[in-house]
């Protein structure tokens, strides 16, 4: 959540740069864009811990809490396959990125290892804790909840 307060300060400080001196700050967009991807990257698994996804309510609200926890298994195997391949590709970017030293094409030109790292960590704990719902989900399908 403090992320929002910095990258808010960020474009703050840019347009009061950008305005008030004529001198605009070349970094500000792109970090806010990286403290952004951050962000809901790392929010993304915290979320599924708490339970705060939004979801489609319209039928799954009137389903018995076993069905919607198959409902919920079914769906979470997909979204497993789907970060399975994310974290493949983000493993192969972070490294590309470490042993060539990439850089963003920009004026400012900032290394990538470091949001790419982040952003392969946030996959990795998405994962993790889908993972956690999915056997509690099957627990609950079964009759068995784990508390």
């Amino acid at each position: 959540m403090y992320l929002f307060f910095v990258m808010g300060a960020i474009l703050l400080a840019s347009t009061a740069s950008r305005l008030a001196l004529g001198v605009p700050i070349n970094w500000a967009l792109e970090m806010s864009q990286f403290l952004l991807s951050a962000y809901y990257l790392l929010g993304g698994a915290y979320a599924l811990q708490i339970d705060q996804h939004v979801r489609m309510d319209l039928f799954y609200g009137r389903l018995a809490a076993r069905k919607r926890a198959v409902t919920d298994a079914i769906t979470i195997l997909f979204v497993i396959f789907y970060l399975c391949v994310l974290f493949g590709g983000a493993v192969s970017s972070t490294n590309y990125a470490i042993v060539y030293h990439q850089k963003n094409y920009t004026a400012w030109g900032p290394p990538l290892w470091p949001i790419k790292s982040v952003m392969t960590a946030g996959i990795f704990l998405m994962l993790l804790q889908l993972i956690s719902t999915f056997i509690k989900d099957v627990a609950i399908a079964r009759g068995k909840p784990i508390a």
